[in-house]
């Protein structure tokens, strides 16, 4: 399916952005493929866009949205999902199959292709330390199969070593002896310190070294600070939320105003974890 002039605002989670020139939502891997060979416009892909924010000017290019690539098989031993799978659907599924280990992504909002492209992780754990392998197409349309190997993992990084590939699916070894945590009280954890259910993009800020973002954020004194329609969470200061019909310029003029503010008080550089289009 393809569509024109269609507003990011509804594809990103803060409810905020200007319009992509093309749309298309594929409706499996040989649909994506057969676009991407015949494509010649600049490409953003997207999954349920919890970290990402599409700037009000927009995208000239093509956004394609992962939201039919959501397969999930058992393979042998192992957990294959398609790009566009929730990481709390993996979560139960893994769970539903006494697989172990994948607890954590319940408490993450995103999606699997997202997850891998910027090493989600939560509560201790990161995506990348159990992935076996990944599919990925490029901008011609080929179809890879890739390894860990193949990428440069980091915190909240993942650094591709061929480029100009979109990841479309992954396998997981997901074979621990026992839980490593307990979904509800993951769940009940996350509902009681996080603004579910207000528009926002999960962590903006990554941590510093030795730091929490949040902790930062909030001893200067920036819990519930607007910019426009933006606003700082007063749940937790790593989060902002669009309160009030937020333009993207609000909310990326929120962020300069809270990486200013700390690097004049702790002489830090706070480091984005939201993508910004």
């Amino acid at each position: 399916m393809l569509r024109f002039n269609e507003p990011m605002s509804k594809h990103c989670s803060l409810r905020s952005g200007g319009k992509t020139s093309a749309f298309f939502q594929p409706t499996n891997l040989n649909e994506l493929s057969t676009f991407l060979k015949k494509n010649k416009k600049p490409i953003l892909m997207v999954g349920l866009g919890s970290n990402l924010l599409v700037r009000d000017i927009g995208f000239d290019g093509v956004t394609i949205h992962t939201k039919n690539l959501k397969e999930l098989n058992l393979l042998d031993n192992f957990i294959e999902s398609g790009a566009g799978t929730s990481l709390a659907k993996l979560s139960r599924f893994a769970l539903a199959n006494f697989k172990y280990g994948a607890e954590f992504l319940s408490a993450i909002p995103g999606s699997v292709g997202g997850a891998l492209a910027m090493n989600a992780g939560a509560f201790g754990s990161e995506i990348w330390k159990y992935v076996v392998s990944v599919k990925t197409i490029n901008f011609s349309g080929e179809i890879k199969e890739r390894y860990p190997s193949d990428f440069e993992i980091s915190y909240r990084s993942t650094v591709h070593k061929n480029s100009n590939e979109l990841f479309v699916s992954a396998v997981f070894n997901f074979n621990l002896k026992k839980q490593n945590d307990n979904v509800a009280d993951l769940l009940e954890k996350r509902n009681s310190t996080q603004p579910i259910g207000l528009p926002s993009c999960g962590s903006v800020f990554k941590n510093p070294k030795n730091y929490f973002a949040a902790e930062l954020i909030e001893s200067s004194g920036l819990k519930g600070y607007c910019i426009g329609g933006a606003c700082v969470s007063e749940k937790h200061a790593n989060y902002i939320i669009n309160q009030n019909n937020a333009t993207s310029q609000d909310i990326e003029n929120l962020i300069a105003h809270i990486q200013d503010t700390i690097k004049k008080k702790y002489l830090i550089d706070l480091e984005t974890e939201l993508i910004i289009i």
